[in-house]
């Protein structure tokens, strides 16, 4: 009776040792606090920084790159294999892919509610002025006339996943929406991995959701348009908080050059053939998606300050900072009534 009883204890101490094992085990899981993760690095001929909480602790930046390297493939002018580079060679045996679809259908939609100022198939425009393609030539002035018959987004369409073009001369540029499309897309992976807090930056486009490693929303910094090619100057304007939405500036203070005494930026009107000549120095968009932020952004430098205004208040959930030089040479602020809650 006694063995029965002293068995029986036994056991019931080695249940309790095994439950409370099992119980500190998975406290102390509970207990460890997952860290933020930093990735960064190279793609699209430019940069990208991702910051997130992945709950497991995951790494994700081979799946990041890896995604990225696929959507390269895609929308990248800066590989010869990729889908745009091959349209741009007239390749007829090429198919569209769902990244280059999206990308068109969303610029055809921008193009029609900017009148024309945001065209991807600015490309032969962008190349005369030497600004890409690989031409970097900045001596003389390009032949505008004989450049815009190639130019126009009404003059491609998509069918049956073929691009087609009104002319063989036309060159598809997607360098001003495709950044941002690329940050929509990294975010939707960091989402489809679990992570509810993370901000993403391709190339200065930027996607942010949820809190940052101390809790608050994401603090973004809007530079102060100085003009510097060497990018080696920089001077914050303000400072913006966010969660839960896409960011994105355009501006002329980076890219250009002068000519004969005259300043020739990569902003170009592609109604006219011209770089943009007027007061607004850079555009700031918030919008729900980057792909959005990006072409608006873009298409608000082509247009000017009163008429980005007026479209960019048209948009559900849209705000826009702009940054624009008044009559006496002096740098001044306007913004969208939506645009306050961000500004710190």
């Amino acid at each position: 009776m006694i063995k029965k009883v002293l068995i029986s204890v036994f056991i019931s101490l080695l249940v309790i040792s095994v439950a409370l094992f099992f119980y500190l085990n998975e406290s102390k899981k509970t207990d460890k606090k997952i860290q933020y993760i930093h990735n960064e690095g190279n793609t699209q001929g430019t940069y990208y920084s991702a910051t997130y909480l992945q709950p497991e602790g995951i790494d994700l930046q081979k799946k990041m790159e890896s995604r990225m390297h696929e959507f390269d493939l895609s929308l990248s002018t800066y590989d010869s294999t990729s889908v745009i580079s091959h349209i741009n060679r007239n390749d007829n045996s090429v198919k569209t892919d769902i990244y280059f679809e999206t990308m068109f259908n969303t610029a055809r939609q921008v193009s029609e509610h900017t009148n024309g100022a945001f065209d991807i198939t600015v490309g032969p425009l962008v190349k005369a002025w030497g600004f890409g393609f690989g031409n970097e030539d900045h001596t003389k002035i390009p032949n505008i006339k004989n450049i815009l018959p190639n130019v126009g987004y009404k003059k491609v369409r998509i069918e049956n996943h073929q691009l087609l073009k009104s002319n063989s001369k036309i060159l598809i540029d997607a360098n001003a929406i495709a950044q941002g499309y690329s940050s929509d897309i990294i975010a939707k992976l960091l989402e489809d991995n679990g992570c509810k807090n993370y901000m993403i930056e391709i190339g200065g486009e930027i996607v942010c959701k949820g809190l940052n490693p101390e809790g608050k929303k994401w603090r973004i910094g809007i530079d102060k348009p100085i003009d510097d090619i060497t990018s080696s100057t920089t001077e914050l304007q303000t400072i913006v908080s966010l969660s839960n939405i896409a960011l994105t500036t355009s501006g002329n203070y980076r890219k250009f050059y002068y000519l004969n005494g005259k300043k020739y930026a990569h902003t170009i009107d592609p109604r006219t053939g011209y770089p943009v000549v007027h007061n607004l120095l850079s555009a700031t968009v918030a919008a729900p998606t980057c792909i959005m932020a990006d072409a608006y952004a873009t298409a608000f430098m082509v247009i000017g300050v009163d008429s980005s205004l007026q479209i960019c208040k048209s948009i559900p959930n849209m705000d826009c900072y702009l940054i624009y030089t008044d009559k006496n040479g002096k740098n001044q602020v306007v913004y969208t009534d939506g645009f306050k809650k961000y500004i710190e």
